[in-house]
């Protein structure tokens, strides 16, 4: 997470959604070092940003 977002930023479903990435990137990570995670990085960043301009808006 972002340094500006806190936890409790993030709806039920995006804390939902980003614990399901976090799981599959541990999954590929058993795999080996070569296994690439960067999507599932970025759709990390995608959800983190789409709490920043929520949170920006308030």
């Amino acid at each position: 997470m972002a340094d500006d977002l806190a936890f409790s930023d993030f709806t039920i479903g995006e804390k939902a959604r980003i614990a399901g990435l976090v799981a599959r990137m541990g999954k590929r990570g058993l795999a080996g070092e070569g296994v690439d995670i960067s999507d599932l990085k970025r759709k990390v960043e995608r959800i983190e940003d789409q709490a920043r301009r929520r949170k920006q808006k308030k």
